[in-house]
Order: C-alpha cells, then sequence, then structure tokens
C-alpha cells in the first residue's frame, strides 16, 4: 500500500518506539505534523526551536534513548543548533528532522534555503537529507543507529517539502539494533592485576548510556573493593554522594584537595567518559598523551580511545556491558587504600556543607541547606550555565540514577526547557530547575509550554542584575571596569503570573521556605526569584574581594 512520505515518518517513529516529540510548527513538514495528529504520539509545541531541541537532549539524557525534536527550515534549524550543539558535547542521542525546500528548488538560494550537509557537519554525528521517501524507513532507521551507537550524540535529517507528499510504497519499518561493545575476559584480568599492585587508585565516572543497573553496579563494585570515586563534571547523578566511597565531583571549582588525589594515583580508572576540558582542570589533572597516572579508559567509542590520552589499558565497552563483567574480580581482604577513601569522602562532606553565610539579605547557603532537608531523594534538578549553578553543582548531594539535567557544554538557557521535558517525563517527581536572570531569560518563553501542557515545575531565578559568571572573569581581568554585564530584569514573580502560573519573591533568607511550599501546593509552574546581592559573585568570595586581589 502507498503512503505519503509524511506517514513513512511518523510510521518509522512508531516502529522505533517514539512516544513524544517537541516541535515549533512550519510550513515545510506540514505532512508529517498531519500524520502525527492520530499517531498516538505526543507532540509538544514549543515557543522556539532551540528550547525545542534543549528538551529533545533532555529527553535523550535521562532515558537514554534519541529525543525527536522537528523544526521548520532557515532560522527555524539555525535556532534549533543551539541544541544540538549541548548534544553533541554532552554525548546524547538526538534526532532532529528540518523540514527543508523542495527538490527543484535546490542551490538558487530559495527561501530560507541551507545546505544543512555543509552547515551542520560540526553539531551532528551524521546529517542526511531524504530526497527518495521509498528510502524513509532506510534513513530513520540509521539515524537511531548512529545517535544511539558508540558514542551517541545528535543525527539531523532535513525533509524536502514536496517528498513528503510524495506517495509511494516503501517497507515496513522495523526497530533499530543498538550494537554493543562488550570487554574481553583478558582486559578484565588485566584491571585486576592492576589493581592488586596499586596504592592509590581512583576511578571518575563520566559520560552517557548509563542505567539505574550499571550505577548500582559500580557502586557495589566500589563498595567491595573500598575505591575512591569521584564524578565528571555534571554527571553527579552516577554515584550516591552519601556513599562512603564518594569522593567528590572532578569538574569546574574542584576541590584542591580532590585534584591533589587525582593527580597523585598511581592508577586511574575513567568509565564512560572523555575527561574533557572541564574535567581535567584545563587539561592539567592528567599529562598529555602520555598520563603520569597509570590510565584505564573504557569508553564505547574506539575513537574515543587514544585521542588524547594513551592508556595503559584502553577498554572498548560502554559502562552497562563494563560493570557487569567486573563482577568476576575479587577484591583484596584489606585494601591498601581503604583509610584514604575514608580521608576522601570526609573531604567531599566538607567540602560540600554551604556557607552559613554572606553578603546580604538572602544567604543562598541555608536555602540549599533547606532544599536538601525537604525534597525527596528522587527529585530532579536541571540547570543551564552560570555562577548561580554553583550552589547546586558543589552543595547539592545526589544520591540517586536520572536526577540531574545540566549541559557540560556550559550551555545558558538549557535549565528551564530541560525541566518542562523532565516532567513530561516523570509527571510524578519533583523538577526543580535553577536558573540566573540572565541563564532565565535565554530560553523563559518555554514557560509557556510549562504552563499549556500543565507541567507544575518549581524555577528558581537568582537573580543578581548581571551575567554573573562573566562580570566574575570581568573583574578578575579587568578590576572595576564593568563593561556588557549589568541586565535590567522584569518582575520574575509577575512574570509567571501573567503567564498563568504561580510567582514568589524572595527578599530575605527566611522567605524562602513558605515560598517553596506555597509554590509546591499551587499545582502550577512556578517561578521563585531569588534576589540576590550582587556581591555574592561565589560561595566564598565576593566581587569586591576579586577585584582587590585583581
Amino acid at each position: 500500500m502507498k503512503r505519503t512520505g509524511g506517514a513513512l515518518i511518523v510510521e518509522a517513529l512508531k516502529a522505533n518506539g517514539v512516544e513524544r516529540v517537541s516541535c515549533v510548527p512550519g510550513e515545510s513538514y506540514l505532512a508529517v505534523l498531519d500524520a502525527l495528529k492520530d499517531s498516538g504520539i505526543e507532540t509538544l509545541v514549543c515557543r522556539q526551536e532551540g528550547g525545542a531541541a534543549m528538551m529533545a537532549d533532555a529527553w535523550g539524557r535521562l532515558t537514554g534513548k534519541p529525543g525527536i525534536c522537528m523544526v521548520t527550515r532557515g532560522p527555524g534549524a539555525t535556532n534549533a543548533s543551539a541544541g544540538l550543539h549541548i548534544a553533541k558535547q554532552d554525548s546524547i542521542p538526538v534526532i532532529l528532522f528540518i523540514g527543508q525546500i523542495g527538490r527543484d528548488m535546490k542551490e538558487r538560494e530559495a527561501f530560507q534555503e541551507v545546505e544543512y550537509r555543509r552547515a551542520f557537519t560540526e553539531f551532528a554525528k551524521w546529517v542526511g537529507e531524504i530526497d527518495d521517501a521509498s528510502r524513509i524507513p532506510e534513513f530513520v532507521t540509521r539515524a537511531f543507529a548512529v545517535a544511539t551507537s558508540g558514542r551517541p550524540g545528535p543525527v539531523v535529517l532535513t525533509l524536502p517539502e514536496d517528498m513528503l507528499l510524495d506517495e509511494v510504497e516503501a517497507p515496513e519499518a522495523k526497530p533499530y539494533t543498538q550494537v554493543e561493545a562488550h570487554p574481553g575476559p583478558s582486559q578484565i584480568d588485566a584491571l585486576g592485576e592492576l589493581l592488586k599492585s596499586a596504592k592509590r587508585p581512583m576511578v571518575v565516572l563520566g559520560g552517557t548510556r548509563w542505567s539505574e543497573t550499571s550505577v548500582a553496579g559500580i557502586q557495589a563494585f566500589a563498595e567491595k573493593f573500598k575505591l575512591p570515586v569521584g564524578c565528571s563534571f555534571r554527571r553527579q547523578m552516577l554515584f550516591d554522594h552519601m556513599h562512603p566511597s564518594y569522593a567528590g565531583d572532578v569538574g569546574i571549582g574542584i576541590n584542591p584537595a580532590l585534584a591533589k588525589e587525582v593527580k597523585e594515583a598511581d592508577l586511574l580508572i575513567l568509565l564512560g567518559g572523555r575527561f574533557s576540558e572541564m574535567p581535567s582542570s584545563s587539561y592539567t589533572l592528567m599529562d598529555i598523551p602520555y598520563p603520569a597516572q597509570k590510565l584505564v579508559h573504557i569508553h564505547s567509542d574506539p575513537s574515543e580511545l587514544g585521542r588524547v590520552y594513551r592508556a595503559d589499558l584502553a577498554i572498548c565497552a560502554a559502562p552497562e556491558e563494563f560493570v557487569s563483567a567486573l563482577a568476576s574480580l575479587d577484591a583484596p581482604a584489606a585494601p591498601v587504600w581503604a583509610e584514604r577513601t575514608d580521608t576522601m569522602h570526609a573531604a567531599y562532606l566538607a567540602w560540600s556543607t554551604p556557607p552559613k553565610a554572606g553578603p546580604g539579605a538572602v544567604q543562598m547557603g541555608p536555602i540549599m541547606e533547606w532544599i536538601e532537608a525537604n525534597t525527596p531523594k528522587d527529585a530532579i534538578f536541571t540547570n543551564g550555565a552560570g555562577n548561580y549553578a554553583t550552589w547546586l553543582h558543589r552543595f547539592h548531594r545526589f544520591q540517586a540514577f536520572n536526577t540531574q539535567a545540566a549541559p557540560t557544554s556550559g550551555s545558558m538557557g538549557y535549565g528551564l526547557p530541560a525541566a518542562v521535558a523532565a516532567k513530561q517525563l516523570f509527571p510524578q517527581r519533583e523538577v526543580i530547575c535553577f536558573a540566573g536572570d540572565g541563564c532565565f531569560m535565554m530560553h523563559g518563553q518555554e514557560f509557556a509550554t510549562a504552563i499549556r501542557y500543565n507541567l507544575p515545575i518549581i524555577t528558581l531565578v537568582i537573580n543578581n542584575g548581571m551575567y554573573g559568571t562573566i562580570r566574575m572573569h570581568q573583574e578578575r581581568e579587568y578590576p572595576g571596569r564593568v563593561s556588557a554585564t549589568d541586565l535590567t530584569n522584569p518582575d520574575f514573580a509577575a512574570l509567571a503570573k501573567a503567564y498563568g502560573g504561580h510567582g514568589e519573591t524572595v527578599d530575605k533568607t527566611e522567605d524562602f521556605a513558605p515560598a517553596f511550599l506555597r509554590a509546591r501546593a499551587s499545582g502550577k509552574p512556578t517561578i521563585i526569584e531569588i534576589k540576590l546581592d550582587p556581591e555574592a559573585i561565589t560561595p566564598t568570595r565576593t566581587l569586591t574581594q576579586i577585584r582587590n586581589k585583581a
């Protein structure tokens, strides 16, 4: 039976288990929108393509399955590229479908024409254009396979408008097959021998392709061997922070004591991550290309093994397969490093205890303590980028898998779209977004999406009236010469109410707890504006202190 290209796209999505898509509609893919109407696939209509792509990223991040986003050509596609960049750097499976100009108009610079196979090469693992509707099952199946294989990432498929209207015969779509890499028994034995000779070992977890099972497995392995474990930048949900083996976050603003331990380790086991600029403290924690530490690097993509660091033992495997193989190793009766592990965990607990006081009437330290005591362990926290994120990044103690959605790429504006996506995916769990005033305004319009779909997220807008991270660097490099970092903001609580949500304003520390409880009780999407003194630029140093030191 013949079907249109639009119908074949939706048929292929259903065959591959897609339950939801985010989109901003466009005339270039009306045939797909029509086929979606009666498909049973939930469609979240967003307010800007960057937000739609970030929602798809959050779905991919929290499920391990490709998040699906659809946008129109030209400005729609270029807006969405912000989300593609996040997915690329963060190794998140995403498939972006772009409506394209008609096939008979190519190479004329037609209305909104872009050649995406040239333009988006740096943003995606693969960019394909479907010129023949009968090949849709082939292209879509390949897109799913590429997005999830090896190191996951985004794929772009462009859909010429006239192709979507063609009626053709095509094979029935089938689900993709994910290819897994398994560690060899000899590699696991070699790891066991390295552990036997180690005195100062350490494990750093990172990357994607984790599951609740593999997270539980690595925790059991660390407990069995009494190994210290750190989590790579914004991958903190991979290990229970209250477990005695947890040593802390290996990322921006690393605890100096932990950085010292990483440098002085005689065996470093990198599992799942690339140990790129942020986790490596600008490539200073390990020498390139030959680390001083003995290095075991486990990654699901062979092209990442040896790309930056030459490992003593390189294993191509996804976390799930590698962790399951660790059960064959026998732990020493009394590991020589056990006391060191206890010391590192104690240092983490001290480092992650928030300060009691700081400049201004609002103290973020006590607010973080209240959040820790009054939110469930399975609450999902999202954020974008900015100095405000330090309060969550350093002082929230993650204790469960799938409780974090934050960009390792440092993209502003991510937190709110990610919160909308997380709440849609897990409606029974509390979802809390941290955002700065600058960060919120990047994609704050997606608050309207939360309202439309009745997704009661709680957004904390930490408002200090400036682009805080840039101001911090500015005061360090050009003290006293403020330029291009001050901001003028709306009344964020009033903005929430204007959208139809719940709004609160926190002018002093004691206002926060009742404001949060009212937000939770409202059952509505909420913005809680926290008015933070600009001097409170970091948890430990003020703007004045940074300026005076410079």
